[in-house]
């Protein structure tokens, strides 16, 4: 399964960005495909995934800010971020998971300034 995740930059906060995930494979029929991230010096935390059900999975800090949506005829998930505060600058990580099975794209970086 490949990912392309697309869409980090600089953003000041209260800014808006969108990141985008295309996949190789369908994002009908599987356990979940989101946003994970990643701050220096931090472990890796989920950020929002959606399952092939449609339904979704936020990460308390982000509830209300971010809205994860999809495409599945375009094999393509997408993060809208809201209000961003200096505490969401990550690398943010497409992850696609199936049959228990995890795998990543290459992250795009998300910088917030004060």
């Amino acid at each position: 399964v490949q990912l392309q995740a697309s869409g980090g930059g600089m953003v000041q906060a209260g800014g808006s960005l969108r990141l985008s995930c295309r996949t190789s494979e369908s994002i009908a029929s599987i356990d979940s495909v989101g946003w994970y991230r990643q701050a220096p010096g931090q472990q890796r935390e989920l950020v929002a995934v959606i399952t092939g059900g449609g339904s979704t999975n936020y990460a308390d800090s982000v509830k209300g800010r971010f809205t994860i949506s999809r495409d599945v005829a375009k094999n393509t998930v997408y993060l809208r971020m809201n209000s961003l505060k200096p505490e969401d600058t990550a690398v943010y990580y497409c992850n696609y998971r199936w049959r228990n099975v995890d795998y990543w794209g290459q992250g795009t970086l998300v910088t917030v300034s004060s």
